[in-house]
C-alpha cells in the first residue's frame, strides 16, 4: 500500500475505533468500513514487467475505453485511453523505459472520466518521454471523484518501464499516445493492468547504414585523434 492510504485510512480506523468506544455501533461500522475502502484503494501489487524489447505497457489498471488516431504536436499517432475505476488499482506506472524530457501539469475539470473530453478538458500530469524508439506522451487524469493527480517523478528523471510515476485518488484515467509506427496490441473493451499488459509494440530505431558508418568513420577519427596526443 502507498503511503496516502495511511494517511486517509488510519484517521478513519481511529475514530471508528473511538465510535465503538462510545457504542455508537452505527457510526463504528460505517468508519470502519470506509478505512477498509480507503487501504483497498491505496493498494500497490507488484507487477511483472514484460522483458520484451519495444513493449508499451500499460500505465495503470482498467478498461480499455478509446483506442483512436489522433496527432499529437502535428504528428501523427494513435491514443489509447483507460478508465480506473474505484475498485481499481490507482498507482500509475511508465509505459516504456526513457527520459521524461517535458513534465506539464494543466488544471482543469473534473468531468466524468469515462467521457472522451475528459482527456482534453479535466486536471492532468502529462509525461513527453523519450525512448530509444522516439518520443511518446502519456497522461494522468483526473476524474468526477478524483480531485487530485500525484506525480512521484520531475522533468529529467529517467524511469524504467512499469516503474511507479504516481496516482491518482479516486477513479481517474490514464492516455498514452503514441507514433503511428507503433503496432497496438490492445482492443476496445479490454482490462489491462498496470506495469504488466502490453499495450503495443514499439522496437528501437535500428541506425542506417549512412548512419552506421558515420558512427564508426566518428570513433576511428576520435581513435586517431587521441593516439596523436599521446
Amino acid at each position: 500500500m502507498v503511503k496516502e492510504g495511511y494517511y486517509f485510512g488510519l484517521p478513519l480506523l481511529g475514530l471508528g475505533g473511538a465510535a465503538y468506544l462510545a457504542q455508537w455501533t452505527i457510526a463504528a461500522i460505517v468508519l470502519v468500513c470506509l478505512a477498509i475502502f480507503v487501504f483497498s484503494f491505496f493498494r500497490d501489487p507488484e507487477r511483472v514487467i514484460p522483458a520484451e524489447p519495444g513493449a508499451i505497457v500499460s500505465p495503470g489498471d482498467g478498461r480499455v475505453v478509446v483506442v483512436t488516431d489522433e496527432e499529437d504536436a502535428g504528428r501523427p499517432g494513435k491514443r489509447i485511453s483507460i478508465f480506473l475505476a474505484v475498485w481499481n488499482v490507482h498507482v500509475n506506472r511508465a509505459p516504456a523505459a526513457g527520459v521524461i524530457t517535458k513534465m506539464e501539469y494543466r488544471p482543469g475539470k473534473f468531468l466524468a472520466a469515462m467521457r472522451e473530453r475528459a482527456s482534453v478538458e479535466n486536471e492532468q500530469n502529462v509525461f513527453t518521454l523519450s525512448t530509444d524508439a522516439g518520443e511518446m506522451v502519456f497522461k494522468q487524469i483526473a476524474g468526477l471523484i478524483a480531485r487530485r493527480v500525484v506525480s512521484w517523478k520531475k522533468e529529467g528523471e529517467r524511469v524504467a518501464r512499469g516503474e511507479r510515476i504516481g496516482l491518482v485518488r479516486f477513479g481517474s484515467r490514464v492516455d498514452v499516445w503514441v507514433p503511428k509506427e507503433a503496432e497496438l496490441l490492445v482492443k476496445l473493451g479490454e482490462n489491462v493492468k498496470g506495469g504488466s499488459s502490453v499495450l503495443a509494440r514499439w522496437p528501437a530505431k535500428i541506425p542506417s547504414v549512412d548512419a552506421r558508418d558515420q558512427q564508426t568513420s566518428d570513433a576511428e577519427a576520435h581513435v586517431s585523434a587521441v593516439g596523436k596526443q599521446n
